[in-house]
């Protein structure tokens, strides 16, 4: 006789889903911690989380729930919570990459396939008087004397690595000068040169690179002290990549304490136009050096003003281009959505020489797209509709710096208006940082946890990193997710409006960092204290090829770019 199975009651139902739904997590590889029967062995002494807890914590996540409904998360959380101690025990570095990538292509959008030829304007460079006068030449002329053979990259190099050490105290812009590489890497480009093995336009460039990039044998501090001895074992993608067009790299420069301001071990970086002011921005070394003519160019990054805010305080041409067009690979992380590597120089077609020469896949930072960088100095800027904010053109000042930016601004519009292109009338975009600010700060406190899980956070001094990853451990990952999602909806939003436009006049740095699109700064007048103001355009992604040809343009109709600091 069979044996009769009774039928289960809801309760018991319910108690089988939930150990359902512990076992799938655990056989997911998050470990015994989530069987309810393995929370006493795991968590030892330590004080479980309570439904008066859960209470508290509803007060930071915004909600309200029943005693009822408390009670049934008590043991849940406590899982999950254990589970968490799980996940902290891998030690995961700053290198190990996310699963997740972020991609700002909005859904249907079709990107540019189509690879042209790279066509820069003629040089006719003038052969210097002495060494020092090529100090802040661009690569374009300097690249001319090179192939040319009028100079030798042994020569151009010492002369920069004697700037380096004779301005660097000032400026304090030098983690360390690489300059037995360098010395190693000019009389190379000078061999091959002479034998007609020309690389191309950075061939015996001598270059900076900011300490955020891993380079082989020598240390990359991040400008944090407690990392000032970290040595990798690899090259950055970016490096590789400027050394095999034959580029010569003389230093690693300064960034604020991971990324973040002006602020490092060494102490504060400098602006070149004056050393009682401070640079600006976490790519701190690679402006004030660009700008004082210590380097050819020099290579930053950027999440959010960390790249465009330096170069324009210091009165450098810089280019953060769109998310996914450079690889990260051998970058320490600040945030993976949300960091992206560009150009300073001095000129806007140094930018164009740079990027073609470092974008494009590695097959190792997977966000990064293959899309074709097309630059022709001879565009046609007047086909371009400049998009402007009305608002901007008659606008108080906030303050005497804000008036600086908005006088820049009008005579901006007038020469476009006098150059025969297109103005269009924009609203300004909102960017409702309060709202996205959130994923940045979540991910560079999930990429240095290992910080805040040690209690080592408390070495870092020279920026607010340590509160920050702290405050952190409380945003709901719930909150993340949608703010995320909410991205995708602002991705679409911004993409319409650029049916309407190629280029906007202005920085709009929140909104573009949080959408991905590319940006170029060039310095465009001084302000009453002598220091460059600036002008940006911003693009559409991957938009690159317009918004540098348009700043092409109104820089070939001015010379703000060939002033330069006075050093003492």
């Amino acid at each position: 006789m069979k044996a009769q199975l009774k039928p289960a009651s809801h309760s018991e139902l319910e108690e089988f889903n939930r150990r359902r739904f512990m076992w799938y997590f655990s056989s997911m590889g998050l470990g015994a911690a989530f069987f309810p029967g393995a929370l006493v062995a795991i968590a030892g002494d330590r004080e479980k989380i309570s439904a008066e807890m859960i209470k508290q914590a509803e007060k930071i996540a915004g909600l309200e729930f029943s005693d009822e409904e408390r009670q049934q998360m008590v043991e849940d959380v406590n899982c999950f919570r254990d589970g968490f101690e799980s996940l902290r025990s891998l030690h995961m570095g700053n290198s190990v990459p996310l699963s997740l990538y972020f991609n700002p292509v909005p859904p249907g959008k079709k990107l540019p396939e189509k690879k042209r030829t790279f066509k820069i304007g003629k040089v006719r460079a003038k052969n210097p008087a002495r060494i020092e006068d090529l100090a802040f030449y661009p690569v374009t002329h300097l690249a001319e004397l090179l192939k040319s053979r009028r100079i030798t990259s042994e020569e151009l190099t010492k002369m920069y690595l004697s700037r380096l050490k004779k301005h660097d105290a000032a400026l304090k812009c030098v983690v360390t000068l690489t300059e037995e590489l360098a010395l190693k890497q000019a009389q190379q480009a000078d061999r091959e040169i002479k034998a007609g093995k020309y690389r191309g336009l950075l061939h015996g460039i001598p270059w900076g690179v900011k300490d955020i990039f891993s380079k082989k044998g020598y240390r990359t501090t991040w400008g944090a002290g407690i990392y000032q001895d970290q040595v990798f074992n690899e090259d950055a993608t970016v490096v590789k990549r400027l050394e095999e067009a034959g580029a010569v790299l003389l230093a690693k420069l300064s960034l604020g304490e991971l990324a973040s301001g002006d602020r490092w071990f060494g102490g504060q970086t400098r602006n070149p136009w004056n050393s009682e002011w401070p640079s600006g921005g976490s790519s701190a070394g690679s402006a004030a050096a660009t700008a004082a003519g210590l380097v050819g160019f020099a290579i930053g990054t950027e999440s959010t003003l960390s790249l465009v805010g330096p170069a324009r305080v210091c009165g450098a041409t810089a280019l953060r281009p769109s998310f996914g067009r450079v690889s990260r690979n051998g970058v320490m992380t600040v945030s993976w959505s949300f960091d992206k590597v560009g150009p300073i120089c001095r000129t806007v077609e140094d930018c164009a020489i740079i990027l073609n020469a470092i974008h494009g896949r590695d097959y190792i930072d997977h966000s990064v797209l293959d899309v074709p960088f097309n630059w022709d100095h001879t565009c046609d800027v007047s086909r371009l509709r400049v998009g402007f904010v009305e608002s901007y053109l008659t606008m108080e000042p906030r303050d005497e710096w804000h008036g600086f930016m908005l006088d820049s601004y009008k005579d901006a519009f007038q020469r476009l208006k006098g150059m025969g292109i297109k103005l269009v009338p924009i609203e300004k975009p909102t960017e409702q940082w309060n709202k996205f600010g959130l994923i940045m700060v979540t991910e560079a406190a999930a990429a240095h946890d290992e910080l805040t899980i040690s209690g080592k956070d408390k070495l870092l001094t020279n920026s607010p990193w340590a509160q920050t990853f702290r405050m952190c451990r409380f945003i709901p990952a719930v909150e993340y997710i949608q703010a995320n999602r909410a991205r995708t909806l602002r991705i679409q939003e911004i993409d319409k409006l650029f049916d309407q436009v190629d280029v906007l006049l202005g920085c709009f740095f929140n909104l573009a960092n949080l959408v991905g699109l590319p940006e170029v700064v060039i310095p465009y007048g001084f302000n009453k204290y002598g220091t460059p103001n600036y002008i940006s355009f911003t693009g559409k992604l991957f938009g690159e090829e317009e918004i540098l040809s348009l700043a092409y343009a109104v820089q070939e109709a001015t010379d703000y770019h060939l002033k330069h600091p006075k050093l003492a």
